[in-house]
């Protein structure tokens, strides 16, 4: 096995811990290791190939230094992916967005994930599904 350190703000170690004691683990390590695989599952399943249309859900602390702007200039510069966006004040800090993604599977997964490495990005998520194919006349 190879050691990897990782730094953790509070409130996501009480976060990691309370899983640890929900779910019986015997150590962070274990838990840790648990999530990797989930969330690699959860990458690889979703790759979508050829069009697709996605959901993509963040939630990030809008006193972050530049975030909204890096956010806003991110979205403009994939004008062509991007179709509408919800944005919602969870609290004073606190901003969720959910912005709604068409395209080729694969700019759409690399787009959703650039925003959600942003720091100052808490949580993100991305449900993505084929695009439908549009009817063909009869």
């Amino acid at each position: 096995m190879q050691r990897v350190t990782i730094t953790l703000d509070e409130n996501l170690m009480k976060d990691l811990d309370r899983c640890v004691t929900t779910r019986g683990y015997q150590n962070r390590s274990e838990a840790v290791r648990d999530l990797v695989r989930a969330g690699l599952l959860q990458t690889a399943e979703a790759d979508t190939k050829g069009d697709c249309v996605a959901a993509l859900v963040y939630v990030y602390d809008h006193h972050v230094r530049e975030l909204a702007k890096r956010l806003t200039q991110a979205f403009h510069s994939h004008h062509v992916l991007s179709l509408a966006s919800l944005h919602v004040h969870l609290d004073e800090e606190n901003c969720m967005e959910v912005s709604v993604l068409k395209g080729p599977g694969g700019a759409v997964r690399h787009f959703a994930e650039h925003i959600i490495a942003e720091r100052g990005v808490q949580h993100g998520r991305i449900f993505a599904v084929p695009a439908p194919h549009p009817h063909k006349s009869r």
